[in-house]
């Protein structure tokens, strides 16, 4: 069950089979954008491969808004592309590969607290999809996202406290 993400647009990427192509640090990098919900003014520098990847949700998201418009849902496609935030892609994607805290801090203009509680949840939105490869057999996922869920849980911000 996906609670942590538009679900219908996460859903699609999983049953496309979108996520395949991607290395761990790409994949949690790329579901960030479900999870971010600030605006940033800072523009992220992305791989060829990570713009890729955001194209692809974008066009995602908009196909499933136009297939809930014709459905007779009120929803519109800049509605669509707004609740996806790629502000933390490439912050999320270096603390991925092992960049230290300060560094990743340097790449944004948001601020610490957002960037840790925004990789918290993402942690969660990794077991979902976990747990979703795992029901549709999808072995290959599963284990990337095992291996994306590792790679961010670590150091300050999966401490149990700052004081101790």
């Amino acid at each position: 069950q996906i609670n942590t993400a538009d679900e219908l647009v996460l859903t699609e990427l999983i049953l496309e089979n979108v996520l395949a192509d991607y290395e761990p640090a790409e994949i949690v990098a790329l579901l960030s954008c479900f999870v971010f919900q600030e605006k940033s003014q800072s523009e992220p520098v992305l791989t060829p491969k990570l713009e890729k990847g955001v194209a692809k949700i974008k066009e995602i998201a908009l196909r499933v808004a136009d297939i809930q418009q014709s459905c007779g849902l009120s929803v519109r496609a800049d509605d669509a592309l707004a609740n996806l935030r790629f502000g933390l892609v490439e912050v999320v994607y270096e603390w991925a590969r092992g960049l230290p805290f300060k560094a990743i801090t340097d790449l944004t203009d948001v601020l610490e607290g957002s960037i840790v509680r925004c990789i918290v949840r993402l942690d969660e939105t990794c077991r979902e999809v976990r747990g979703a490869a795992r029901l549709i057999g999808d072995a290959g996922l599963h284990r990337k996202m095992e291996e994306a869920s590792e790679s961010i849980k670590r150091d300050v911000i999966f401490s149990a406290s700052l004081y101790f």
